[in-house]
């Protein structure tokens, strides 16, 4: 029997950096993650970054579409464990 679905949240990007740009979904709804998998990549004004899962589970929703402004903080998707 799994959980119900976790909100899991946009990381903070350092310490001027409080927002960023979703320009990659790599893990889709449906798909299950591992803790340490890529979920989405994102750009901030400094680089490119990868947004990894904290923990394993099966990712139910997604918070955001690419082209989305994401603040620190924030939903990004939802992970339902196993």
């Amino acid at each position: 029997m799994s959980e119900s679905p976790v909100d899991m949240h946009v990381p903070s990007f350092g310490q001027s950096l409080g927002e960023a740009l979703l320009i990659e979904w790599v893990a889709e709804v449906g798909d299950r993650v591992e803790r340490g998998d890529v979920i989405a990549v994102v750009e901030t004004d400094k680089a490119s970054t990868e947004i990894v899962a904290e923990r394993g589970g099966q990712v139910t929703a997604h918070s955001a579409t690419t082209g989305t402004i994401l603040r620190s903080g924030e939903v990004l998707y939802q992970l339902a464990a196993d």
